[in-house]
C-alpha cells in the first residue's frame, strides 16, 4: 500500500470487485480521452480470480481518497524495452479533476517503481488535448519527448499521442533535491 496525503494506492481486493467493475464500465465517466470499449464483468471477474490484476506484464492499483472511496485506477505495464514501463491512469469522477489525486498517485507509483525495481525509464502517453495529463506529467518531472502520430484508436478515430518520459537519474535528482 502506498500512502500519500490525499490518497492511497493499493491493489484491488475481492471486496472491491463489484464497485470497481461498475466504475470502470461507466461509459459517461470516460470522457473524450478513453475508449468506449469495455470488458464484460464476467471476464474481469475471471481475470481477477486468476491474477488479481497483477502479472509480470502489468500491475493494477486502485486509488482511494481519505474516506476509502475508490476514485480511480493507476497501472504500469510493459513497453518496448525490458528496462522501461508505461504508466496509465484514470480518475472516475470529473468533479475530482484538478484536485491533486492523480498527481500524487503518479508520484507514489513512480517512487515505488524506481525504488523497488531496476527500471531505468517510465513513460506517460496521452492525447495532445489532455492538458490535465500533461500537468500530471510535468508536476512529476516527466519530459515531453515527442508525438506519436495517429498511434491511438479512440472512439472510431485515429489520434496522435504525446509521449513523456522520466529517467531514473532525473527522478533521483528530484528526490535528492526534495530531501535537502
Amino acid at each position: 500500500m502506498l500512502k500519500g496525503t490525499l490518497c492511497t494506492v493499493r491493489h484491488l481486493q475481492a471486496a472491491d470487485l463489484n464497485a470497481y467493475i461498475a466504475l470502470v464500465n461507466d461509459l459517461p465517466s470516460r470522457g473524450s480521452f478513453f475508449s468506449l470499449q469495455f470488458k464484460s464483468p464476467e471476464a474481469m471477474r475471471r481475470d481477477f480470480l486468476q491474477t488479481g490484476f497483477v502479472t509480470e506484464d502489468s500491475e493494477l492499483f486502485v486509488i482511494e481518497d481519505l474516506h476509502q472511496n475508490i476514485v480511480g485506477t493507476i497501472t504500469h505495464f510493459k513497453t518496448r524495452t525490458p528496462t522501461s514501463r508505461e504508466i496509465g491512469y484514470r480518475l472516475f469522477d470529473p468533479q475530482r479533476f484538478g484536485r491533486g489525486y492523480m498527481s500524487e498517485a503518479t508520484r507514489l507509483l513512480v517512487d515505488y517503481l524506481f525504488g523497488a525495481y531496476p527500471y531505468h525509464r517510465l513513460e506517460l502517453l496521452m492525447d495532445p488535448l489532455n492538458t490535465g495529463s500533461e500537468r500530471i506529467a510535468q508536476k512529476n518531472g516527466f519530459t515531453h519527448e515527442g508525438v506519436l502520430r495517429q498511434a491511438f484508436f479512440i472512439n472510431g478515430v485515429m489520434r496522435d499521442v504525446k509521449i513523456y518520459g522520466l529517467l531514473r537519474p532525473e527522478w533521483q535528482a528530484r528526490l535528492d533535491a526534495s530531501q535537502r
